[in-house]
């Protein structure tokens, strides 16, 4: 862009802004764009800069070269979104750099309309790919329901397990907490006929969860009846011990 080509866009800037074009101006101007031929583009970026307004609404808008390179490289880039590059056939690397900038340039001036949409990949498998894939259990092809029914929540209640106690029924029989659910307490009411959410789940669902067999009849029974024992025992040394009374008897003695 020389002096003469930047002095007529000013007076294009200036049915806008209402500036005052002049010869330093013109030459100030074709310094900073210099590069730039003065084309539609050029003249389109500063329609763009006047067409958004300013962010503080008492501003005025007053249009600077920058802005006016800034928004002729976004014109151009926009044409150039769907670009493809067309090789040909054994062509040189010299060759592809120039076919490649020709193709660019042209497209992007606007000389060659723009791609209008997206290349996209057409066709679609085999059949002798689709069949290897089943062989190996691949289900892709599974057709979804509309609507979650029943069945399908109690298939994935029986599929999806937790982590944890909370990931298996409760085996205590007056509790019997469903997956995901907390223990509850003894002390049910109308409202909550177990009782109350307990902070640690029962001991039984925690062996479960572990892997822990749970312990027959006979077993708890040979368990309580050793705790007994033990604490008979233990009642039976406490009486035995001497108190305090007589170990004061014994010292006024």
């Amino acid at each position: 862009m020389n002096a003469e080509e930047a002095a007529a866009l000013l007076a294009h800037c200036s049915g806008f802004d209402n500036r005052q074009p002049s010869v330093a101006a013109a030459k100030s101007w074709a310094a900073a764009l210099h590069n730039l031929p003065y084309d539609q583009d050029t003249r389109d970026a500063v329609a763009a800069y006047y067409t958004t307004p300013p962010q503080n609404p008492t501003e005025r808008l007053w249009i600077l070269p920058h802005h006016v390179r800034t928004l002729r490289s976004k014109i151009r880039s926009a044409r150039l979104e769907n670009f493809q590059y067309e090789p040909i056939a054994d062509e040189s690397p010299a060759e592809f750099l120039a076919r490649y900038k020709g193709q660019v340039q042209a497209i992007a001036s606007g000389r060659v309309a723009a791609p209008s949409g997206r290349l996209a990949l057409e066709g679609g498998p085999s059949r002798e790919f689709m069949a290897e894939l089943e062989a190996r259990g691949w289900e892709g092809n599974r057709t979804v329901p509309d609507t979650d029914d029943d069945e399908i929540q109690a298939e994935l209640v029986d599929t999806v397990r937790r982590v944890g106690p909370l990931g298996i029924v409760c085996p205590v029989e007056k509790c019997r907490a469903a997956i995901g659910k907390p223990c509850k307490g003894p002390g049910g009411s109308d409202k909550l006929p177990l009782g109350k959410p307990r902070l640690k789940p029962h001991n039984a669902r925690l062996r479960a969860a572990s892997g822990l067999t749970e312990a027959t009849p006979e077993e708890r029974a040979i368990e309580e009846q050793r705790i007994r024992q033990m604490s008979a025992a233990h009642l039976a040394r406490q009486t035995e011990e001497p108190t305090d009374a007589d170990i004061v008897d014994e010292a006024a003695s």
